[in-house]
């Protein structure tokens, strides 16, 4: 195995290069989890990866509850299917909570305190309200709860964590709170051992070719619980070995053909880059620092055949919303027509038609 083919595969198994899905929830499932920090490029992570779904249907998945947006990997937000919220949190809040701890001590946070912030929640939302951050941070405060240097961030999180609160509709261009009980139908739990093996098996189904380390640096959970979720894969999972690092993935090696002129215009944090502790399948090391900021953030990436190519960006001119690219190389006049269909794709899902400069 090649890294092009660790990159060709990728593209495949998380419904890049064709796709037999048809909606955000199903995507979302079968992804696992999809980084969610910034709202508009998450709604395009799902829209380059289902052809025929616009933003109003991301939109109303959302809004109907099927997929939430909640802190359940890592400590930042993420998208999950609604049936698999339960499960998913009992796994991974225990890794996220110690993560909080020295900051929630630095500000005096007590266990005392969380608890009177989950009376107030309880209080304002019970009955299918949905409050705004800023709504529920009001509350906060008519209970004398401190809420400044980010107090109020954590106690909404450590909420999350606990199952207790998830993302309500959106009320315009404001993301709501909802109470989880209210939100999302009872769902299943599952044995530690049985719940670490069936985020390994979403990972490595969705993500793969990966390696161990990838697992454990996308789900948040320690070495040595990533080598159990491993241990757990079954036997339709196989691995190869690329530069002396084992790489599992669900099915045969099959995937398009490097050079097979594949283009795709994939949104900030995408999955597909922000997955894996080691990107250098698809990510040249002289180009990560015109991809990955130091302080972390991900640029929107113009991606050619599984590898990345240059960056892009929304523009608005004259009242009309376009796409620029940022190259890091010639590119050939088929490549070119490729990104402009690629963006035809990106205008069409927000109901746009966009100017490729």
């Amino acid at each position: 195995m090649k890294a092009t083919d660790i990159a060709a595969l990728r593209l495949v198994n998380q419904h890049l290069a064709g796709t037999r899905l048809k909606t955000p929830k199903d995507l979302v499932h079968w992804m696992g989890a999809v980084q969610a920090q910034d709202h508009a490029m998450v709604q395009w992570a799902l829209g380059v990866r289902l052809p025929d779904v616009t933003a109003e249907a991301v939109q109303m998945a959302l809004q109907r509850g099927e997929i939430l947006r909640t802190h359940v990997l890592r400590p930042t937000w993420h998208l999950v299917a609604a049936e698999d919220i339960g499960w998913l949190l009992a796994l991974t809040a225990p890794h996220i909570r110690p993560l909080l701890a020295a900051h929630q001590r630095k500000l005096d946070l007590t266990e005392s305190t969380f608890s009177q912030s989950r009376r107030v929640m309880e209080n304002a939302l019970s009955g299918g309200q949905h409050l705004t951050r800023q709504e529920l941070t009001a509350e906060f405060g008519k209970a004398n709860l401190p809420t400044d240097e980010g107090r109020a961030t954590l106690l909404l999180m450590g909420a999350e964590l606990d199952g207790f609160l998830c993302s309500g509709p959106a009320r315009g261009n404001k993301q709501t709170y909802a109470l989880l009980a209210e939100r999302v139908r009872p769902t299943e739990t599952l044995p530690r051992e049985e719940a670490l093996a069936r985020l390994a098996r979403r990972y490595f189904a969705s993500h793969g070719p990966a390696t161990v380390r990838d697992f454990a640096w996308w789900s948040g959970l320690p070495a040595a619980d990533a080598r159990k979720g491993v241990a757990g894969l079954g036997p339709e999972f196989v691995s190869g070995t690329v530069e002396g690092k084992t790489h599992w993935w669900a099915g045969s090696l099959s995937g398009p053909e490097a050079g097979g002129g594949t283009v795709f215009l994939l949104p900030a944090f995408d999955e597909f880059l922000i997955s894996y502790r080691d990107r250098s399948a698809s990510l040249a090391a002289g180009s990560q620092s015109r991809v990955i900021t130091v302080n972390g953030i991900f640029r929107p990436v113009v991606v050619v055949d599984g590898q990345v190519a240059g960056t892009w960006k929304r523009t608005v001119k004259r009242g009309t919303a376009g796409l620029e690219t940022d190259l890091f190389g010639p590119a050939t006049p088929a490549t070119r027509e490729r990104i402009e269909k690629a963006a035809t794709a990106w205008g069409r899902f927000w109901n746009g038609h966009p100017e490729v400069q």
